[in-house]
């Protein structure tokens, strides 16, 4: 295993669900761009194989919702994802740039969407671990070194 395969696996075993889900956006949105790019350049087998490589990812990404938590927002988020791969298809069949931007755009606004909540889930650990710390209250010999050596 080379290095570069070495450290995707280890950042894969090590993420948090969040992470996860992040990583997949971020593959998917990758895989897309190359697809485009391939597209303008009309080499249809490469993007075939970068686009299907997306779709992979939000075949996936439909198939890890969990409906029995939260079944409106995960029929929600399957419709996009569904909308998104349809799009994909019909990039690859018709070679249509337009179509990819279509898919290319949910992802986008899906993963911003992500990472709004990953770092307001981040500000609640954070508000949450300092209201665990155990600070002694202040009492009149701190006061008092406070006030000499200021």
């Amino acid at each position: 295993m080379n290095p570069a395969q070495s450290y995707l696996r280890t950042r894969v075993l090590t993420a948090t669900p969040e992470q996860l889900q992040m990583m997949l956006f971020d593959g998917a949105l990758r895989f897309a761009e190359q697809g485009r790019i391939a597209l303008l350049a009309k080499n249809w087998e490469q993007s075939y194989n970068n686009i299907s490589r997306c779709q992979k990812i939000i075949t996936e990404m439909i198939s890890s919702l969990r409906h029995e938590v939260s079944p409106e927002l995960c029929a929600k988020l399957a419709g996009l994802y569904n909308f998104a791969y349809r799009k994909l298809v019909e990039a690859n069949i018709d070679h249509r740039v337009e179509d990819l931007d279509e898919a290319v755009s949910v992802l986008k606004y899906q993963r911003e969407t992500w990472s709004m909540l990953l770092q307001q889930l981040g500000k609640d650990k954070a508000a949450k671990a300092a209201q665990g710390i155990n600070m002694p209250a202040p009492d009149d010999r701190m006061e008092q070194s406070i006030r000499m050596s200021a």
